[in-house]
């Protein structure tokens, strides 16, 4: 972790701060006035600024603008008396992460010294994260199309509406998109729609102020705030509420937002790139969709293929998920022998690329020989029980998850007492209920989350893709849910 720097003409709020960061083993620097950072800021960077607003010279507003210019990604937490109320508003539209009023509790402080470098580091890695994932690998003409679409649309800053079935890799798209335009320096937030509840989704997309609701106990920047200057890809954009539909529709129409609770609008810097793999049109027919929305969005509309339209791709795919996922657990990677690539190449992946993937990490870990044959293939791929999209096997409906993940065995009953899990649960809602535990769908629910995620990593003895692949969730989410969780800590 990189330094905390803090900015003050006052040597004995420095000495505070630096004090207070030191029993908490967070180095830091300080400064005490605002040029001396600027001269640093040539050849090195904070994790998180700390600056006050008025000093001789250069004060802290017209350093956060500065600063902001230079790295837009950098917490900046400025502190002000509290007759400066103004000066904090201004702050805020400048993009302070927050303000801290003098005087203050060191405890609190260094709290919220945390919170901005947690917000630091999580940002960090959505910037590094697309250096995790592959390149496009694609040879077939349906592929050469996109390659040549995300070239002609690299100079623009269009909105564009990706399709396509689930797992063809619309967010990988998403990020070239992003890399060869010229909003590339800038963040790239992505939030998929699907994944988080439909209570917090307001706060999740639009940030909120402090105070807006039970439970909001400081500002929080919300994805917009996040991607300012970049990209924000919404993935399933088909499952957006009804009411969030309308406040986007504002946004993309009038390129202004507020927080959840927030009075003063903000301008929105941000390139929207959306995805789904429903039918938006029959939604829009269904009242499920608002059509002005609609048209907004699909300004660019970019189908991405299934890999059964790209046959001549599955050994160029799988070779490469063999040789990722061997790096990635240390050992040999597996080779396909000639009839297994046969086979696979036949096979209808109703799960398009992200079920390949998952395929390829299976041989890795529980392929018995260093070449693959046929018979080393999963049972359930080696008796076609792969079902594509809208078909059913043996008469009966398609297994949930059939599309996403690798069965290893039969499954077993969800819990060993039936529905007793159920009960129990009932129980414990009850229990809450008459205690008058507040915000208790958003509690459960992550107690819940946590549980299964825990769990799931302590059977695969935390190894977090075979947990996501047993849960039948991708490996983007199982890392974010650990994150907010904070099943690190």
């Amino acid at each position: 972790m990189r330094p905390i720097w803090i900015v003050d003409d006052d040597r004995s709020i420095r000495w505070v701060l630096e004090k207070a960061l030191a029993r908490e083993n967070i180095p830091c620097k300080a400064f005490g006035v605002a040029q001396d950072v600027l001269k640093e800021l040539d050849h090195d960077s904070p994790q998180v600024l700390v600056s006050d607003i008025r000093m001789p010279g250069m004060n802290g507003i017209e350093l956060l603008r500065a600063v902001k210019r230079k790295h837009p990604a950098l917490p900046v937490i400025i502190m002000t008396a509290f007759s400066d109320l103004e000066s904090a508003v201004s702050a805020f539209q400048g993009g302070a992460f927050e303000y801290l009023p003098k005087p203050f509790d060191v405890d609190k402080a260094v709290e919220l010294i945390r919170r901005a470098v947690d917000e630091s580091l999580r940002e960090a890695r959505a910037d590094e994260s697309p250096v995790d994932v592959p390149e496009i690998l694609g040879q077939a003409p349906s592929m050469q199309e996109v390659f040549r679409a995300i070239g002609r649309l690299s100079q623009s800053n269009v909105t564009v509406l990706l399709t396509g079935e689930s797992g063809c890799g619309k967010e990988v798209v998403a990020r070239a998109l992003h890399k060869h335009s010229q909003r590339a320096a800038a963040p790239f937030i992505a939030l998929n729609m699907a994944a988080i509840p439909r209570d917090l989704l307001e706060s999740e997309l639009f940030g909120h102020e402090r105070g807006a609701f039970t439970g909001a106990q400081a500002m929080r920047r919300g994805r917009f705030e996040q991607a300012e200057g970049g990209t924000l890809f919404l993935d399933e954009i088909g499952d957006m509420p009804a009411e969030l539909q309308t406040r986007l529709l504002r946004v993309l129409s009038d390129g202004f937002y507020y927080r959840v609770g927030g009075h003063q609008p903000i301008k929105a810097d941000v390139r929207v790139i959306a995805a789904t793999h429903q039918n938006l049109e029959e939604r829009v027919r269904q009242g499920l969709f608002r059509e002005d929305l609609y048209h907004r969005l699909n300004v660019i509309r970019l189908r991405l293929p299934s890999l059964r339209e790209r046959r001549e791709d599955i050994p160029l795919l799988a070779r490469h998920f063999l040789a990722r996922s061997a790096r990635e657990l240390g050992v040999e990677p597996k080779q396909l022998s000639e009839e297994a690539l046969q086979y696979i190449a036949q096979l209808p992946f109703p799960g398009n690329v992200r079920q390949l993937e998952n395929l390829c990490h299976w041989l890795t870990v529980l392929a018995p020989a260093q070449v693959v044959k046929v018979e080393d293939l999963p049972l359930d791929a080696r008796q076609g029980n792969w079902a594509t999209p809208g078909e059913t096997v043996g008469g009966g409906a398609a297994p949930a998850g059939a599309a996403g993940g690798i069965a290893v065995a039969a499954a077993a009953p969800l819990l060993a007492g039936g529905t007793d899990w159920v009960a129990q649960l009932t129980a414990e809602v009850e229990r809450r209920l008459q205690a008058g535990v507040p915000d208790l769908m958003e509690a459960l629910t992550r107690d819940f989350e946590a549980a299964v995620i825990r769990t799931a990593l302590k059977h695969t003895h935390g190894r977090r893709i075979d947990a996501a692949t047993r849960l039948g969730v991708g490996r983007n989410t199982i890392t974010r849910k650990i994150q907010d969780l904070r099943l690190e800590d």
